[in-house]
């Protein structure tokens, strides 16, 4: 009994000392990986190509996007819950010293010392309810971190195609500028040879001035859109020169029955299945608070008076007399039913804007259709023949302007048709969590 003789009273501060220290020798680890999570942080932005296309933008995003890092380590973190969640209760040790305040019974040697350990023993399956608990919960996780996965993913698809939409739209103004120069030159010569009036030129001068405006703004919205774009993977200003891709590309949509069926993809659908899980295993841990834990001690002391040793064995365990944890079983139970009456509601929110967005997108796949095999061209053949008929004279100049802003309204209106059916497809994407290819 050498321990004990270390642990005589006069010993005390020592003891003490000692079991801190021992403990804290298991503890370096924690700091270790602490300061490891603190050297992980990073927030290199990737070198970028001249010539961008949608691929390589999605590429970006999904390495260095700030948010999607920040979900990443929050599903570390309850890999490390689970841990947490499977470790024993920590035993506890004890020392008493009896008369330690008795001068006259120290001096005497009547004193007793007991050194004793107890341990908490759960019962009703409480460890392996809050594994499980755990675990759903970082189910959950996984899902959350899908959905904005996919939201981040979608971002990103629309603000390449709002690059596109500008670069179109910058080629589209230059295109107009360089057209109403050219009907401006046109009634400068007809001015000059005496043939209209110099207030004809003037009108022309200012729909130049008027297309050099756009054009400069057109400009102005493109330089922001690539910003906005290279900011998505941390990088506040972009190196790429020119996003790649087709707007023109309309692939038609298929049947909304077919795409209806797949919404079980949608992370934000999808999850409900887990969270319902979720609640399962909270029931299940409101149930096991019902069962008693119990207390295992075990120790020995020692009479100094005697010198001698004497064992001791406990038990201790609470009577579930007036607490049977009966709120906390109803109260579970009551908010797994909400999660299942949830899950319909979000179920319908997302089959109600599928639908609304696959009725839009056919309207505009109609409207693109139109424009490109009928109004595009018209409005060109129209254009065409007023600046020809207006330089043999039979045209008025009225009757030019009417045409060259046709030309222009129709132009514009095709391209922000096209920029709409791209921007409803990748939305289309993102209501059934998946390609729509896939």
């Amino acid at each position: 009994m050498k321990l004990l003789h270390m642990l005589m009273p006069e010993n005390l501060l020592l003891a003490i000392l000692i079991f801190f220290i021992a403990v804290a020798s298991f503890s370096p680890g924690l700091v270790v990986a602490i300061e490891t999570a603190e050297q992980d942080i990073q927030f290199a932005a990737p070198p970028e190509p001249s010539e961008l296309t949608l691929q390589q933008a999605l590429a970006f995003v999904l390495e260095h996007n700030p948010d999607l890092k920040a979900f990443s380590k929050e599903l570390r973190a309850n890999e490390a819950t689970i841990l947490q969640a499977g470790v024993l209760h920590n035993p506890v040790l004890g020392l008493e010293a009896s008369d330690f305040g008795n001068q006259r019974k120290a001096n005497a040697g009547d004193r007793t010392t007991t050194l004793q350990i107890g341990q908490l023993i759960e019962l009703g399956g409480k460890r392996a309810a809050r594994i499980r608990l755990a675990q759903t919960d970082r189910d959950l996780a996984n899902w959350d971190y899908e959905a904005k996965r996919i939201e981040i993913l979608t971002q990103v698809t629309q603000r390449f195609i709002n690059v596109l939409v500008f670069q179109q739209r910058e080629t589209l103004s230059n295109e107009s500028l360089q057209l109403a120069r050219q009907v401006a030159d046109t009634v400068a010569k007809r001015v000059k040879a005496g043939k209209v009036s110099p207030v004809e030129e003037t009108k022309a001068r200012l729909t130049v001035t008027t297309a050099e405006v756009e054009l400069e703004q057109a400009r102005r919205q493109l330089a922001a859109a690539r910003g906005t774009l290279s900011v998505s993977w941390g990088n506040p200003s972009p190196q790429f020169k020119k996003a790649i891709g087709d707007l023109e590309q309309t692939m038609p949509l298929p049947e909304y029955e077919a795409l209806a069926g797949r919404v079980r993809n949608n992370p934000d659908l999808a999850r409900w299945s887990t969270e319902i899980a979720r609640h399962q295993a909270a029931v299940a841990i409101e149930r096991t608070k019902a069962v008693p834990d119990v207390t295992v001690t075990a120790g020995v002391s020692r009479f100094s008076q005697f010198n001698d040793e004497a064992f001791m064995l406990g038990i201790s365990v609470s009577i579930p007399v007036f607490d049977r944890n009966r709120g906390g079983i109803l109260a579970a139970n009551e908010r797994l039913s909400r999660a299942a009456y949830e899950q319909h509601v979000v179920e319908g929110r997302v089959l109600a804007d599928l639908l609304q967005t696959y009725q839009l997108l056919e309207a505009i796949y109609k409207e693109i259709e139109a424009l490109r095999t009928t109004l595009l061209p018209g409005a060109q053949s129209a254009f065409d023949a007023a600046t020809k008929g207006y330089q043999l004279g039979k045209f008025s100049f009225l009757e030019v302007l009417d045409a060259q802003r046709t030309l222009f309204q129709s132009r514009a209106q095709y391209l922000q048709a096209l920029a709409d059916y791209q921007r409803g497809y990748a939305d289309i994407e993102r209501l059934i969590g998946e390609a729509l290819d896939t």
